[in-house]
């Protein structure tokens, strides 16, 4: 398996867009958008020494970019006093807040695992693409992020139900879609 080359000169022409697409549909504010994109860039620069290569440019990005959007929902959720996003990382150092310079790439193991994480992760990408607009957005922050059920409904303005229902919908249209696709 040949290795990645870090090349920041190139990440606003090759993943700017992408980044800045993948950051709007989870927190629907063109402004903040833009600067967790920024953010991500210079979280890059910083922790650039600690690129091993194993995953493409973009996949690292987007490892600290989905960091940085649960660190915007925690911030916000902890200034309106609602309950706080939990999040959860497997690092073998020890625990603490999460730091640029921990992410790591996420297919550390063989070229085999590799391909098949990045097949999987390309398939739920599809499938979720495929949900209604919340109710992947729902999904997303219940399933992946793992959002508590309380700042969920407080971020939407849902009820916990309608939440659950949506969660129900989602997941056995995943499942669905996934058999079709993946396995």
């Amino acid at each position: 398996m040949s290795k990645h080359v870090i090349d920041p000169n190139q990440w606003i022409t090759l993943y700017a867009d992408y980044l800045f697409n993948y950051t709007i549909t989870r927190v629907s504010d063109k402004d903040i958008a833009q600067d967790l994109v920024q953010d991500t860039f210079v979280a890059g620069l910083k922790s650039m020494k600690n690129f091993k290569g194993q995953a493409s440019e973009r996949t690292w990005l987007i490892s600290i970019l989905k960091r940085k959007i649960i660190d915007h929902y925690r911030k916000i959720n902890s200034k309106k006093g609602k309950a706080e996003v939990r999040m959860s990382y497997n690092t073998d150092e020890q625990e603490g807040d999460w730091l640029e310079e921990r992410v790591a790439d996420p297919f550390g193991k063989t070229a085999e695992d590799s391909i098949i994480n990045t097949e999987l992760g390309l398939a739920i990408d599809n499938c979720m693409s495929k949900l209604p607009e919340k109710q992947a957005l729902v999904f997303e922050m219940k399933t992946i992020l793992n959002y508590e059920t309380e700042a969920i409904c407080n971020e939407l303005n849902i009820t916990a139900s309608n939440l659950w229902v949506m969660i129900h919908r989602a997941r056995t249209a995943m499942a669905s879609c996934l058999e079709k696709n993946w396995f």
